[in-house]
């Protein structure tokens, strides 16, 4: 199952993206599906027919992983929505 993420590039506009699975602790590259901007629009720099990225962890600041609607469903929440 992807996980939705949102990767912070380097002198770059955060994209969101689907890994498949997340990095290991050794891993020199990330791999992920799906690059958007975060309004939904393509990113500019995405090929027509591009399937998959791999960006070097060099061009990575750091990301977010975002959580899953199964995984809110058991977070406990200190107060009320």
């Amino acid at each position: 199952m992807a996980r939705s993420v949102i990767i912070h590039l380097l002198n770059e506009d955060p994209i969101e993206a689907d890994m498949e699975e997340l990095p290991k602790e050794n891993s020199t590259c990330i791999v992920f599906t799906n690059p958007r901007k975060r309004d939904g629009k393509n990113a500019g720099w995405v090929t027509a027919g591009a399937r998959s990225f791999i960006f070097p962890w060099s061009r990575v600041n750091f990301i977010e992983v975002m959580t899953s609607i199964e995984e809110e469903e058991n977070i406990i929440m200190p107060y009320r929505r």
